[in-house]
């Protein structure tokens, strides 16, 4: 099979099921970019982030038989990354720091979400990167990811508002982190 050049998502998960190594090998080269950036996402250390790429494949090969077609491939095996580095920060404690909403009366403004949509998509993710694990998380699984607050908070175990909170919070650390990143650039525009 070496030289042939596998194009069929069926095939490939066929292989995969099969535990043919070409099949595994043409999913990893196919996925293996995409997912090192959910992972980094999530992880800003770049060894972690290899870790758990490792990890995600390991999972995805066992569970690929689980896969039952419905729904975009893609999308199945972004789940198992999310799902990775989300058990990983569990272990870790990573978002055990979190406040109820309803506790802090925190507040954002209108003009400040626009601050996000005028940035660069490498100066957004290098701002996110700076964020502490359980705000980048939610921030992730929220804005880039497209979980509702329900569902993050069954996620990771923490009440709603929690997450809407920590969401919030982000927002506002990353609008800092934005105009310090193009100092008066922005700043006077948001006065």
């Amino acid at each position: 099979m070496g030289d042939k050049r596998i194009t069929d998502e069926q095939e490939l998960i066929a292989g995969c099921i099969e535990g043919k190594s070409w099949a595994q090998r043409a999913i990893y080269d196919r996925f293996a970019p995409a997912m090192m950036s959910v992972c980094v996402r999530y992880v800003t250390d770049r060894e972690t982030a290899r870790d758990l790429l490792q990890e995600g494949f390991i999972k995805l090969f066992t569970k690929i038989e689980s896969y039952s077609g419905t729904g975009a491939f893609g999308g199945w095996v972004r789940r198992i990354f999310v799902t990775t580095a989300l058990e990983h920060l569990r272990q870790n404690d990573a978002l055990k720091q979190s406040t109820d909403i309803e506790l802090v009366g925190y507040h954002i403004e209108n003009n400040e979400i626009s601050v996000l949509e005028k940035i660069s998509a490498d100066d957004l993710m290098s701002c996110i990167a700076q964020l502490s694990d359980g705000y980048r998380t939610v921030f992730n699984l929220y804005a880039i990811e497209g979980y509702s607050h329900a569902e993050i908070a069954e996620m990771l175990g923490i009440s709603e508002g929690t997450s809407r909170s920590q969401f919030m919070r982000a927002r506002k650390i990353l609008q800092k982190s934005v105009l310090s990143l193009h100092g008066n650039e922005y700043a006077k525009e948001y006065r």
